[in-house]
């Protein structure tokens, strides 16, 4: 990744002045550490009538990849690939705009103690960035630049290959910026608008991201024409931190055309007292979606397969209609969590003999598992490794049978909404995989017509319009019977003939 400043003076006030500014000595190459490789100052030009400083970063995407320590199983092989072999140590992106805020920490805050009016004051500045990702191509980037006061926002597009015209141009530009800003103003911008170009961030967005990008923005974004586009992207599209971005950028804005304080403005709630609803937890989401589809199945004898500590089992109980409830788990540490929550142990004689707890894995058939009316897989699948997954469905779908199958399991395209969530991670440490929409109603589809059931697909939590809800339910609902008498028949024989 390279980068450089570039800015023309006079004998009275030298151009070498931007070393001062930059806090760094313009007759010495310097090289800094950053969390993503080292980062080199040097100035490629250094006079009184023009000077240049250059800031190139080496990144080491092998290191990087080892940092994450592999999280977030899944996914195509390709995929794995491309976290060694992308555009990372080349293109502009949120690691050059860690590394500026790095190694040009005071000239980022405007601090010049051997300069001071320097600092304040404007220079006539061109910044130069070879390979800039920017996804929204050179339109988008002119509308990002020119509002903040450049005269000349020079991006062209970089072709694929220059020997082959006709592939056409790649997502990057070579960007040229010209005008008379403060440093401080300019490497803000570069700081906030770096990412926002590329539409991605190559580290954890956390909340704290929000005050950064208050404070990078200070002054130009509030009242910027695309400041909603800039804070979703900036933010990577996590909408509570967006929200709350907005919401400040919208006071800040009020207080600036009022000439008020942002204090004065924002006066209006009494913080002693809490009037915000708390949001439904997800997992609420998934076990009142699940109650309310066995209701409508009429189910009374029901399978929790992958019971885990007793969730589900505890709200099945508090239902009269559910006549007997049965949780299986692999973990007998589980089962035994989940008998202490349901203090099994004190339960009255007809309550008990509603439920049992059984031990048992969910790739291998159990007689004792037929002849119920619905079975739950909720989050369970995506815990099993995809080379077992047929098990588990010939166990259940095959074997088992029940009239109605419930299969809940995370989408992973929601999971850009979750604030806490490292990108490309997964949302456990044991998730095997993480389906997408598509990918969840093409297995659910294959899976209905192999074994005599009819499908159905239900959002569970918020639907959002843009990446859909955070849980996707299946509803199965057997309807060959033709083939289960067969399946049935098949069985008796493979028994008689063991015996």
């Amino acid at each position: 990744m390279f980068l450089t400043i570039s800015t023309t003076g006079t004998p009275e006030r030298p151009a070498t002045d931007l070393g001062f500014l930059l806090h760094k000595h313009p007759d010495r190459a310097q090289t800094f550490s950053t969390s993503h490789g080292a980062a080199h100052v040097f100035y490629p030009e250094a006079s009184a009538e023009r000077c240049t400083a250059a800031l190139l970063l080496e990144v080491d995407p092998v290191a990087l990849v080892r940092r994450g320590k592999g999280k977030g199983r899944g996914g195509a092989p390709d995929a794995a690939l491309a976290q060694y072999v992308n555009d990372r140590p080349y293109a502009a992106s949120s690691l050059l705009s860690v590394a500026l805020s790095a190694v040009f920490k005071s000239a980022l805050a405007g601090v010049c103690r051997a300069l001071p009016e320097r600092a304040e004051a404007p220079l006539p500045l061109r910044i130069e960035v070879p390979a800039l990702p920017a996804r929204g191509g050179a339109e988008l980037v002119r509308k990002l630049f020119v509002p903040l006061g450049w005269e000349l926002v020079d991006a062209t597009a970089v072709p694929l290959d220059e020997q082959f015209p006709a592939w056409g141009d790649s997502r990057y530009v070579r960007l040229v910026l010209e005008g008379e800003l403060r440093l401080a103003d300019a490497l803000r911008q570069l700081y906030v608008l770096l990412p926002v170009l590329d539409d991605a961030k190559h580290y954890w967005v956390a909340p704290d991201e929000v005050d950064k990008l208050l404070r990078a923005g200070e002054g130009w974004l509030a009242g910027h024409p695309e400041r909603r586009l800039i804070t979703r992207r900036y933010l990577s599209h996590r909408w509570g931190l967006t929200r709350q971005a907005d919401q400040a950028l919208e006071l800040v804005r009020l207080a600036e055309s009022d000439d008020l304080d942002v204090e004065s403005v924002d006066n209006a709630v009494d913080e002693s007292t809490d009037t915000e609803e708390k949001p439904v937890p997800l997992a609420e989401h998934r076990r009142t979606a699940i109650l309310e589809a066995l209701r409508t199945a009429g189910a009374r004898r029901v399978l929790d397969l992958g019971c885990g500590q007793g969730q589900l089992v505890q709200a099945l109980l508090k239902d009269v209609e559910f006549t007997e409830i049965v949780g299986v788990d692999v973990s007998m540490r589980a089962l035994t969590i989940a008998s202490r929550r349901l203090k099994l142990d004190r339960m009255g004689e007809r309550q008990a003999a509603r439920v049992t707890l059984r031990q048992g894995s969910l790739t291998y058939t159990d007689k004792r598992l037929k002849g119920y009316d619905a079975a739950v897989l909720s989050e369970v699948i995506e815990h099993v490794d995809l080379d077992r997954l047929p098990a588990l469905e010939y166990a259940v779908f095959g074997s088992a049978r029940p009239r109605t199958v419930l299969v809940t399991t995370p989408n992973v395209e929601y999971n850009v909404r979750w604030e806490t969530l490292p990108a490309g991670h997964a949302r456990h440490g044991d998730h095997r995989f993480e389906w997408t929409r598509a990918e969840f109603r093409g297995w659910a589809r294959k899976v209905a017509e192999r074994h005599g059931y009819s499908v159905a697909q239900l959002p569970v939590g918020p639907d959002d319009p843009e990446v859909g809800p955070p849980t996707q339910l299946a509803v199965f609902t057997l309807t060959d019977t033709a083939h289960d008498h067969r399946t049935h028949r098949t069985e008796k024989k493979k028994e008689a003939e063991a015996a």
